[in-house]
């Protein structure tokens, strides 16, 4: 296994947990990769049914709402606000999410409609945590070790696990994926407990904010193309600003840190096996905003990759 954030922990713990034999290969830890930037916000699932994505999304929903039943995994049930101006009334497929209410006007805070939902929202540092301790307890092991090409990895196992994120553009050699900035703003927490989040598809700029016990993570951007890990001060300014109009206790609550990732993009996420030199390659990236929210139905998915062959 190639690559350490959220998409390549899950597929390990996968495996290990099926019986496998386990290395993941990094060259950062869990705590470094892009993974930690996210919200995050754990779904819903809104495209068709025979959609990959929507069928991950829904198989991962109800793992996190059982590991939100364990403190430890960071993982918990948020309730909070979804509002667009994309339309204007809640679709079709809001009404039957668990804890669905309208909102009224002032908590739909100027966009054209809300709701409220009870949703899984991880606070990612322990999350990661999490998965690094359970593919350990599973008999896995994380080896910070940068690759310089996937193929170094079959000299020490006939099947290689791809989940390098934004890096596969150069290892997988693959120009579908490219980088999506993402920058959030960590405030402490005014008293804050529920979560906001602005759909908004497309756009380089949304609200939103999530609590995370002391801490509130305020986004956010998303730039394609831009490869760039430096903070935006411009940005900042800007995050700041729409969610305090939101919530205005976020306006004066002291600004604890700014953490930029890069998502990894591509028109649809990459499953797929390659044979390789005598041995295979299972790619599995390229999933842009939602690798946490995919995770484990993506992972369950690449487990059947990996023991088909």
């Amino acid at each position: 296994m190639v690559g350490a954030g959220v998409i390549g922990l899950t597929t390990a713990i996968c495996a290990a947990e099926a019986g496998l034999a386990v290395q993941v290969w990094t060259a950062d830890p869990p705590s470094r990769t892009t993974s930690v930037v996210a919200g995050a916000l754990l779904g819903p699932a809104i495209g068709p049914p025979d959609d990959p994505l929507t069928r991950w999304t829904v198989a991962s929903d109800a793992v996190f709402r059982r590991l939100a039943d364990d403190p430890a995994t960071g993982v918990r049930v948020g309730r909070g606000r979804l509002v667009s101006n994309e339309g204007n009334e809640a679709p079709p497929w809001a009404t039957s999410l668990p804890g669905y209410a309208p909102t009224t006007p002032p908590e739909t805070a100027g966009f054209r409609f809300g709701f409220w939902v009870d949703i899984p929202v991880a606070d990612m540092r322990m999350y990661l945590d999490y998965l690094t301790r359970r593919l350990a307890a599973a008999g896995g092991h994380l080896v910070e070790r940068p690759v310089a090409a996937l193929r170094d990895g079959l000299d020490a196992a006939p099947t290689v696990v791809n989940c390098t994120g934004v890096a596969a553009r150069e290892l997988a050699g693959d120009p579908q994926v490219q980088a999506i900035k993402g920058q959030h703003v960590i405030v402490a927490n005014p008293g804050v407990d529920t979560f906001f989040y602005e759909g908004n598809l497309g756009a380089d700029a949304w609200t939103g904010f999530f609590p995370h016990g002391d801490r509130v993570v305020l986004g956010g951007i998303a730039r394609p193309g831009d490869w760039s890990m430096e903070p935006d001060p411009a940005a900042t300014d800007a995050i700041l600003a729409r969610c305090a109009a939101v919530e205005p206790a976020l306006g004066s609550a002291p600004v604890l840190g700014v953490e930029v990732g890069l998502r990894p993009g591509r028109p649809t996420p990459r499953l797929t096996q390659q044979a390789v030199d005598g041995g295979r390659i299972v790619h599995n990236y390229g999933h842009g905003s939602v690798g946490v929210t995919v995770s484990w139905g993506c992972a369950a998915d690449a487990l059947s990759l990996i023991q088909a062959g």
